[in-house]
């Protein structure tokens, strides 16, 4: 399995941009699923942004087309989330999030292994 630790997160203006990052310790030569996922308050967990590591194949949420990037780099062990045009809607508890898959129906899976978190705030 691996372990997942986040930074990046804060508080910044609308329209402003935020890169954040996660960083992947442990058995990191299997094929997973990665993803971002984010929280506000008083609203369910909704993933944004998924990542294939086997063939690097991307998918996004319709709120983060055309602004969010996921992206991995395999030197650094480090998957980002480069965010752009942030909206106060965009804040909340961004968790970066593993799964092992055998194939890259992303969105799909059932996530198992969290990060702590890191907080954004769009105001």
């Amino acid at each position: 399995q691996v372990q997942l630790v986040e930074s990046g997160g804060a508080s910044v203006q609308p329209g402003g941009s935020l890169r954040l990052s996660c960083v992947v310790s442990g058995n990191t030569q299997m094929r997973y699923c990665m993803a971002w996922f984010r929280q506000a308050p008083g609203k369910e967990r909704e993933g944004v942004a998924f990542l294939y590591t086997d063939s690097g194949n991307t998918a996004l949420s319709d709120s983060a087309k055309g602004r969010f990037t996921i992206s991995l780099d395999n030197a650094k062990n480090t998957l980002y989330l480069q965010m752009t045009s942030l909206r106060p809607e965009d804040t909340g508890m961004y968790y970066c999030a593993a799964v092992r898959a055998g194939f890259d129906h992303c969105a799909t899976y059932d996530y198992t292994t969290w990060g702590q978190g890191t907080q954004v705030t769009v105001s």
